[in-house]
């Protein structure tokens, strides 16, 4: 069942492996693509969590697949020194022939501009119209559609409101929340998403190398066990509820709140919470439940049950489509 999206990209299967920190291993993402879909590059993860220079890292996959692979962009400008490193790294990408770029929180105008010049394709994380818009006047080719059922930040209206609400905008839009099972991707695709987007169902995978015990957390859960915490970034992340966190809470401070009101003090509180969510995210993901348990997930936790192989999990959906085309 090709769609605008896999026919754009060339991939078999309009599948994305989103963009995670820290669980986008090399091997994950390279598995991802080659087995059809396309896996993106989280280049902080990439880089701090699995050591690899990120040039280096790139050409590394390379040598795993071939396929199409992406690169997930955050261009927010709070950080002056942060968004030197963005820069680099989509010049880097597109030096390397990075085909996707998937940018979140920010306007891309500039990162389109230079992908287009290297026949590169954007899209844009977004969590509703107001933001779309916004992308869709800086000339991005679709948008990954965060609905309220996905894991790390959020949004707040279900895949079917946002497929309302962004249709008529023209541009291909990938469902990113809520999916785990061959029977969620294929009503995804039929309901009018051009593309599909997991990360929770491929951290319980082999070739992810997050800890065994975050992956058992994943099997274990269920979508009642996943809440949101501010505690992380300062804005609502979707995690497991387990013991550290129910005993800590889920709400920021009362100063951190007050900062995160303020035009500009917002912006050096949320660089404090995402330097301390860079160390704890890491070392939950990597130490697992010994360590303090932030183990980030969707609601798609669901359908997750075992662990397998990336090209199992794949195949598995593309059975399902060749299903419903034979129906």
């Amino acid at each position: 069942m090709p769609t605008e999206f896999s026919r754009a990209l060339n991939i078999d299967v309009p599948l994305i492996c989103g963009a995670m920190y820290p669980c986008s291993n090399p091997e994950l993402v390279a598995a991802v693509s080659e087995a059809g879909g396309i896996g993106i590059v989280q280049p902080l993860s990439l880089s701090y969590v699995h050591g690899y220079e990120f040039r280096a890292g790139l050409r590394y996959i390379r040598t795993l697949t071939r396929k199409p692979i992406g690169v997930n962009l955050i261009i927010e400008r709070s950080s002056k020194k942060y968004l030197e490193r963005v820069h680099q790294w989509l010049d880097i990408a597109l030096e390397e022939q990075v085909p996707l770029l998937v940018t979140a929180l920010g306007n891309p105008n500039w990162v389109v501009d230079k992908a287009a010049a290297a026949g590169a394709t954007v899209y844009h994380d977004v969590t509703s119209r107001k933001w779309a818009e916004k992308a869709l006047d800086g000339g991005v080719d679709g948008f990954i559609c965060v609905n309220n059922r996905a894991g790390g930040h959020a949004g707040t209206l279900t895949p079917q409101q946002l497929l309302d609400e962004l249709t008529a905008l023209g541009k291909p839009l990938v469902c990113a929340g809520g999916v785990s099972t061959a029977g969620e991707f294929s009503d995804a695709l039929e309901s009018g998403y051009a593309g599909i987007q997991m990360g929770t169902r491929f951290i319980a995978s082999r070739e992810c190398s997050a800890h065994p015990d975050y992956k058992q957390a994943i099997i274990k859960a269920h979508a009642a066990d996943i809440v949101l915490t501010e505690k992380i970034s300062g804005v609502p992340v979707s995690v497991i509820m387990t013991p550290y966190v129910k005993r800590i809470g889920t709400r920021a401070g009362g100063f951190a709140r007050w900062m995160l009101k303020g035009h500009k003090t917002k912006h050096w509180m949320r660089t404090v919470y995402t330097l301390q969510a860079i160390w704890k995210l890491k070392h939950a993901a990597m130490q697992g439940a010994h360590y303090r348990d932030y183990f980030q997930a969707g609601k798609s936790v669901e359908g997750v049950t075992d662990i397998r192989p990336v090209a199992d999990i794949i195949a598995e959906f593309t059975d399902a489509l060749k299903s419903g085309a034979m129906r």
